[in-house]
C-alpha cells in the first residue's frame, strides 16, 4: 500500500482505471438490473414489488462498504501517516451518504406495499439511518478541518468510532426481531434464501454498482489532488 503513497504514481494508475471501472459498473449494472427488472420471475408473495431488490441491496452494501472504507483509511492516516489517506476518505464519504439515502428511501418504497408502511423504527432502518447522519457529520468535520488546514486526525478518529454502528447493522435483524426480513444471503457460509434465477442478476448488479461506486471514487479523489495543487501553487503565487 505504501508504494502507492506518492500521488503522482497515484493518479497514474487511477487514470488509467477510472474508466475501466466505471463503465464496465455501468454494463454489468444493465445487464443485471435489466435482467432483474424486466426477465426476472416475480416473487411468491411479494409480486413484482420484490424487483426493487436489484437497488436496495446493492445500496444497503455500498453504504455499509463506504463506511468500512473511511475506517480503513482512517486507520491508515493514524498509524502510517498515509498521504492519500484523507484524502481517499473525503472521496468515499459522499457517495457513501449517496447509496445509504437511496437504500433508505428504496426500502421505504418496498416496505409500503409489503408491510403495509412506509417506516418502522426497527433496528435495521434506524442504525441505517443512523449511519446517514454519520456521513453527514463526517462530511461536514473533514470539510471544516480541511478549511483551517489541519490534517484531518480528528475526523479520523471520528472515522474509526463510526465503525461501532457496522456491526449493528448487520445483527439488527438477528438481536431485534421485526419487520424487516432477515438476512437472506450468507456470504460465509455461502448460503442464500433467493432463488437462481433471481440471484445472478443481484449478485451482477452489486458488482456493477460496487464497480461504478469504485469509479466514483478514484474521480473524487483526482479532482481533490488537483485542487490541492492549484491552491498551492496560488499560494506561491501570491508569496512571490
Amino acid at each position: 500500500m505504501h508504494a502507492y503513497a506518492n500521488p503522482a504514481r497515484f493518479l497514474k494508475i487511477a487514470r488509467a482505471l477510472t474508466p475501466w471501472l466505471g463503465w464496465g459498473g455501468l454494463l454489468l449494472i444493465a445487464i443485471g438490473v435489466g435482467y432483474g427488472l424486466l426477465v426476472a420471475p416475480p416473487e411468491r408473495y411479494q409480486g413484482d414489488s420484490v424487483r426493487i431488490i436489484y437497488l436496495h441491496v446493492p445500496a444497503a452494501w455500498l453504504g455499509m462498504g463506504g463506511w468500512t472504507g473511511i475506517a480503513v483509511a482512517s486507520f491508515m492516516q493514524l498509524v502510517w501517516r498515509h498521504p492519500l489517506a484523507a484524502v481517499a476518505g473525503r472521496a468515499l464519504a459522499v457517495p457513501g451518504a449517496l447509496f445509504t439515502a437511496i437504500c433508505l428511501v428504496s426500502g421505504s418504497l418496498w416496505g409500503r406495499p409489503a408491510w403495509g408502511t412506509y417506516w418502522e423504527w426497527d433496528g435495521r432502518m434506524t442504525s441505517m439511518l443512523v449511519l446517514l447522519f454519520l456521513y453527514f457529520g463526517y462530511i461536514a468535520l473533514a470539510s471544516a478541518e480541511k478549511e483551517k488546514g489541519g490534517e484531518g486526525r480528528l475526523t479520523a478518529i471520528f472515522g474509526l468510532a463510526g465503525t461501532v454502528n457496522l456491526p449493528i447493522i448487520h445483527y439488527s435483524v438477528v438481536w431485534w426481531r421485526s419487520l424487516h426480513q432477515t438476512q437472506s444471503i450468507d456470504i460465509v457460509r455461502g448460503q442464500s434464501a433467493i432463488a437462481g434465477e433471481m440471484l445472478w442478476p443481484l449478485l451482477v448488479s452489486a458488482v456493477g454498482f460496487s464497480l461504478f461506486f469504485g469509479a466514483i471514487v478514484m474521480m473524487r479523489m483526482r479532482a481533490d489532488l488537483a485542487r490541492t495543487k492549484v491552491e498551492a501553487r496560488l499560494r506561491r503565487m501570491a508569496e512571490a
